[in-house]
């Protein structure tokens, strides 16, 4: 009874602030039309999407890593918005996404859901976590709580000044730990992140989540950053989804 009237609560809400801020694709900041829901018509088609098992990383400690998307173009530019100019409301498209990627692609591989977190000094700047939002977002539809197992325990660098991958690795070596070590022992976790460029990170928070106990990570983020050649500037053109592609998120929310 009390779910039910929570769950109407949240739809009357809803509609309030849809009424009052028309709800914008995050990736071209347009006004959805009626029966458009998260992403527009026109973006849809052409965002950079990956591909289920070929466009999968791997690195250090991490079984496998997925995303939705490639991190170039609108996608690039909705990702700066949301993570600096204070575009929480994005999260819950993102999170939808990224949602149903894990669902899709690592489906029977994980029983705990946990994200990567900011230190208190960079939570302070920001005002929010908003690796946490995602987490949360998604949490309803894996039928999952998010366990926050991991702490940040010293502020560090932004990995993103950084290019090379050791310097990245050596940034981030120590920097997190495991905050009850009986949360983690035995299980299959789910770390949530934003975006995976080296996959120093992600690496990292897996090396201690396993030291403590963690049966196996894998790992699911928004976005991934293509791996550049020595020397290259220029990220390649957004890729257009094939139409046999699209179908793979046309039903994300």
């Amino acid at each position: 009874m009390r779910q039910d009237r929570d769950h109407r609560i949240r739809r009357w809400t809803g509609a309030v602030l849809d009424l009052l801020f028309p709800p914008r694709c995050p990736f071209c900041d347009r006004l959805l039309k009626d029966g458009e829901e998260g992403i527009c018509g026109e973006c849809q088609p052409r965002l950079p999407w990956t591909r289920p098992e070929r466009d999968e990383r791997h690195s250090e400690f991490v079984d496998r890593c997925v995303s939705p998307l490639w991190y170039q173009g609108a996608v690039r530019d909705s990702f700066h918005r949301y993570k600096f100019d204070g575009c929480r409301d994005y999260a819950g498209v993102y999170a939808a996404l990224m949602a149903q990627c894990a669902g899709d692609r690592l489906a029977g591989e994980y029983d705990l859901l946990t994200y990567v977190p900011l230190s208190a000094k960079r939570r302070r700047q920001r005002g929010y976590d908003q690796v946490r939002l995602l987490a949360e977002g998604m949490a309803p539809a894996l039928g999952l709580p998010v366990t926050e197992t991991l702490e940040k325990t010293r502020h560090t660098a932004a990995q993103s000044g950084l290019s090379d991958d050791g310097a990245r690795r050596a940034n981030v070596l120590g920097a997190y730990r495991v905050r009850d070590p009986e949360a983690v022992r035995g299980r299959r976790v789910l770390l949530a992140d934003d975006v995976i460029t080296t996959g120093a990170t992600l690496s990292e928070c897996a090396r201690v989540l396993r030291t403590a106990g963690a049966a196996s990570v894998v790992c699911v983020t928004f976005a991934q950053a293509r791996a550049q050649q020595k020397g290259e500037a220029q990220e390649p053109p957004a890729r257009r989804l094939l139409p046999d592609q699209e179908e793979i998120f046309l039903n994300s929310f």
